[in-house]
Parts: C-alpha cells; structure tokens; sequence
C-alpha cells in the first residue's frame, strides 16, 4: 500500500475556522489556532492515518509514530468518568521536542544518540532534572507502544532502554528547588488582593491539606454533613484511575468557609469567577454616584460575548489570582500548591506522620515526609533538656 499524503491544517479565510480536507471533503474544526481545533484535528488525522497510513517494514517516521500514540494516549488515560486526564498533555509537551527535531526520520533510524540529542535540548531549555527524566520516560513510552503495535522494531526501544536518566549532580541540568510552605505573612498579605472565593479557598487549603485541583471543583453534592466533622469526597482526583478513593476531613472552621459559598444548585461549583464578576459588578453599581444615562440603561447585555467567566476555576486559573494578589501586595509570589506543605507542616506537628498522609490523601510516608516539613523548633528544644 502506497502511503498517501497527510491532509494539512489549513485556515478556511470566510469564517476563520480551521479545516482539512480528508477523501475530497471538508471538515470543519472550530476557531483557527485554537487547543480545540488542533486536538480534533489530530484525531481526525489518527483515524485518517489507520486507514491510509503505510506501517509495513517499520515505515513510520517519528512523527507518524507521535500522532498515533497522543490517539491513542486520548482514549486511554481518562478517568472513570470519561473525561481525558492531565496525563495527555504531558505526552504532548514531552513529544515535540522530539518532532522538532527528528519528526522527519523513520522510527527504525531512532536510536540512544537521538534521544540523548533530545535531552540535551531539554537542558537547553532549561528544565529542570527531575522533569526532563520524566519526559524522556514518556518518550520511551511511546517507543514501547509503537513496538507493541508493530510500528517499531523490538531492538529500538530496547535500545532506548540503555539510556538512563539523569543523576543529581551529575548533569548540566539544573535541579527544582524544594518547594517550602509559604510564610504566614504573605499568605495573610493577599487577603485584601483577592476575590472573597480565592480567599477562602486559600484557608480552606490551609485547614484540610487539599490539593489545589481538589478545593477548586468543590460541589455542595460532593459534601457529607451528616456528622460533626464533614466529608468532601471529590469527584475527580489524582490517584482515581488507580482505583483509590479520597475523602477530605472538613472541621467547623472550614465548615464556616463552605456556608458562605453553599447554593441552591448542588451540582454547582462552590467556587465560581462568575460569582466574582456578578459581585464586582453588584459592588460597582451600588458605589455609583453618578446616575445612569438613558443609553446605558437601555443597552441589553451581549447574548454571546467573546470573553466570559467561566463557572469554576481551574488549578492554573486559582493560582494565576493568587500570583496577581502577590503582586498588588508587593511580595514574592508563591502558589497554592505551596499551602498543602503550610498544612502538612501543621498537621504532622500536631498529630503523627499516619495522620498525616491520611489526611494529606498520600498512600505512602515517604510522600508524606516531603510535604510535612520537620519541626526543628521540637526537636531543638527536646535535645536542649536530654542532650
């Protein structure tokens, strides 16, 4: 089988929506540009390419072999839900270096010098070490998938094998400064900065130990009051595709907080931007001191505007308001994630490294030992009496 050519991404110039013409008709793929567009591009093209593409003898070049297994990477990392995991991003940031610069070549002329090319221009980058051994794993991933389909040979990938990752110290990769707990100071700097929802969801970051995703797609239906201490089980969550199950403990002071957010609509994110901009706005006309002329009180509200709030935040979204409210208050910036180590400091002072990584959502105490930092403040005073 002759292998035809790949249909490209082209821009249709009427409507400014992206196209591409697969066996002499047009498909329609949303705004030109757009993460949308190009991920249904992609998988119209993984459909095209099982159909037309020519895998015989390992013919495949990198490219080929990149788009096939994001198809693939699509269908299979998804949550019990059916909604794609963070997992296929990843795959995507960890492939294009690769593409970049041997997209081109067929996957059998694929080899350790390759890859080492690779990893040198994630150094270039300036990634740090940890992260570029877990994108070159990614990379061997694929490899593996591809030889598991009979896109490449078994040699390539056991050759890939050969290449280990990175030691500390041992590389020109700079390594990831230790995340710290955000001090107390800056943390009460922003109060004033932010949204009353990013506010409390900082304290209740810092009263439960949750994870920035966990806290953001809080629901009134994810929550069980019928005892003294709340459960806040998410319906999403980091370890869910491994069959694990998470429950967030909520006391009376992060109680307090979610009372002020509860709706009507249960399904409802607790924490909206759309809240935030009807309540800027509410606020605004309520200090208005000039009145209202005739035109403005007739203008109608657009039906469909280019930008609107969205009806939850995202991990990214939560930590770009925190950075903001940083910088209004003219200190370092720090990030959310930073507050489950405020947390687990705490909590590992307070009770035991058990209680810990329950709380915490860990399976393992060597997880749990990087969040709670060791109190030295014990430690030192102890040996001062028995020393």
């Amino acid at each position: 089988m002759s292998k035809k050519r790949r249909p490209s991404y082209l821009l249709h110039k009427a409507t400014r929506q992206a196209r591409v013409r697969i066996d002499g008709k047009d498909e329609y793929l949303g705004e030109y540009g757009s993460p949308e567009s190009r991920e249904r591009y992609d998988d119209l093209i993984a459909e095209w390419f099982a159909r037309n593409g020519d895998t015989s003898r390992y013919k495949l070049t990198v490219d080929d072999l990149a788009l096939l297994f994001v198809g693939h990477a699509r269908s299979y990392y998804r949550s019990p839900d059916g909604q794609p995991t963070a997992e296929v991003c990843s795959l995507q940031h960890a492939l294009r270096p690769l593409v970049e610069l041997f997209g081109t070549i067929r996957v059998r002329e694929f080899g350790p010098l390759k890859l080492k090319q690779v990893r040198d221009r994630l150094i270039e980058n300036g990634h740090c070490r940890t992260n570029i051994n877990r994108m070159i794993g990614r990379i061997k991933r694929a490899f593996k998938w591809g030889v598991e389909n009979e896109y490449v040979p078994s040699e390539v990938h056991t050759a890939l094998t050969a290449v280990p990752g990175l030691r500390a110290g041992r590389s020109k990769a700079v390594e990831s400064a230790p995340v710290k707990p955000a001090p107390d100071s800056f943390v009460n700097a922003v109060e004033p900065h932010v949204s009353r929802q990013i506010w409390g969801m900082i304290q209740l970051q810092l009263l439960t130990g949750a994870r920035p995703g966990e806290i953001t797609a809080m629901r009134g239906c994810d929550l069980k009051t019928d005892e003294t201490t709340w459960e806040y089980r998410p319906k999403r969550h980091k370890t869910q595709h491994r069959g694990k199950s998470r429950v967030v403990f909520l006391g009376p002071k992060a109680q307090a907080i979610i009372r002020a957010f509860l709706k009507t609509d249960t399904q409802a994110y607790l924490f909206s931007p759309r809240d935030v901009v009807d309540e800027f706005n509410a606020r605004r006309r309520a200090e208005r001191k000039s009145p209202m002329t005739p035109s403005q009180s007739k203008r109608s509200r657009k039906t469909k505007p280019k930008r609107q709030a969205g009806e939850r935040y995202t991990k990214d979204s939560y930590r770009v308001a925190i950075q903001r409210g940083c910088d209004r208050a003219e200190i370092p910036r720090w990030t959310p994630h930073q507050l489950r180590h405020n947390s687990g400091t705490w909590i590992r002072r307070e009770a035991d490294i058990d209680t810990a990584r329950t709380v915490l959502g860990h399976s393992t105490l060597d997880v749990t030992e990087i969040y709670a930092e060791k109190d030295y403040a014990t430690a030192r005073s102890i040996m001062a009496r028995i020393g």
